[in-house]
């Protein structure tokens, strides 16, 4: 894996670039600020760098700023971005994974958590590149250009341009920090598009994404006022974590969000007028548990969530079953 290191100390970088080798023998680039990491990628292939490593604390522009650049360039929208930081504060934290980072590790490195993290980013490299490389198949290419291409409905989507959207694998990693720096005190929660199948089956694959996409604006606007992050983990189900100790009265959130979203007024390419809605889950406090019990807690808002979907359809249903034998 080709990766491009960049930390203001040069001791951190013959560091880290001894670690490198000696965990995978990865390739590795050194740029000393952000300006010259990103004049390094101006000047090579776009596809040179395959990995990321950013330290967050460097003068005139930091490594979290340095994230938010990288994820302009198309080449590198989903590459694995690791922050180098020996910051606990979580307000830096919080906002490296706004910016676009995947994960991060903490300073001094511990070598078997720096192996882990730099494993982690090479499986997600090797996966993107054979998702490329079936998109480019030729068999793949004569469905690119038909009109039966499909979204899977169940699986996670990464949502660009929206603030504090992140991609699934990176809220995993981000939710396994908390536990492992015990940085506690966030709350859970999730919200579900109501009747998702519909939407998926009606709309084109680019028209779905782009309703995931409002509708996760929606949210976004609806919590700008609180420090969150939040991912879509599939089946119409958007993700929330929260900080500041701040836990969201769901009912009152989940018709701020639907007010939103009527106002928006969604349409199709064809101008039909679109109706999303969503229902909120159970907000779930994440104080003092364990890395088993934080990704459960994130299992148990996404499945409330949906749950509260699926339950005000049934209940519509059964007012109206109700109403016809009257």
């Amino acid at each position: 894996m080709r990766i491009l290191a960049t930390d203001d100390d040069p001791i951190i970088l013959e560091l880290v670039s001894q670690f490198l080798i000696t965990v995978g023998q990865h390739d590795v680039v050194t740029a000393k600020s952000a300006s010259e990491a990103l004049d390094l990628l101006s000047k090579n292939d776009p596809a040179y760098i395959e990995c990321f490593l950013n330290d967050i604390q460097m003068p005139q522009m930091d490594g979290i700023e340095l994230a938010r650049q990288i994820r302009k360039l198309p080449n590198h929208a989903t590459s694995p971005i690791i922050m180098l930081t020996a910051m606990s504060e979580k307000r830096y934290i919080d906002d490296a994974f706004a910016a676009g980072a995947s994960d991060y590790i903490t300073k001094p490195f511990d070598m078997i958590e720096f192996k882990t993290r730099i494993s982690m980013a090479e499986q997600l490299v090797l996966s993107r590149k054979t998702v490329t490389a079936k998109l480019f198949a030729p068999s793949a290419l004569k469905i690119a250009v038909g009109k039966d291409d499909a979204v899977d409905l169940h699986a996670p989507v990464e949502l660009n341009d929206i603030d504090n959207v992140i991609a699934c694998s990176a809220m995993e990693n981000y939710v396994a920090q908390l536990s492992r720096s015990s940085l506690f005190g966030s709350t859970v929660f999730a919200f579900t598009l109501r009747k998702p199948e519909t939407y998926c089956e009606a709309l084109s694959p680019a028209e779905f994404k782009f309703l995931l996409e409002d509708v996760a604006e929606c949210i976004s606007d609806c919590l700008a006022d609180h420090q969150f992050l939040m991912t879509y983990a599939g089946n119409g189900t958007y993700l929330c974590i929260t900080e500041s100790g701040w836990r969201p009265e769901m009912s009152k959130l989940m018709a701020a969000v639907n007010l939103h979203l009527n106002q928006m007024k969604i349409v199709s390419n064809t101008s039909a007028e679109l109706y999303p809605r969503v229902s909120a889950g159970n907000a779930i406090r994440l104080v003092w548990k364990s890395n088993d019990q934080v990704l459960s807690a994130l299992g148990k808002a996404q499945t409330s969530a949906e749950h509260a979907a699926a339950e005000f359809e049934r209940l519509k249903s059964d007012f109206f079953h109700t109403g016809r034998l009257a």
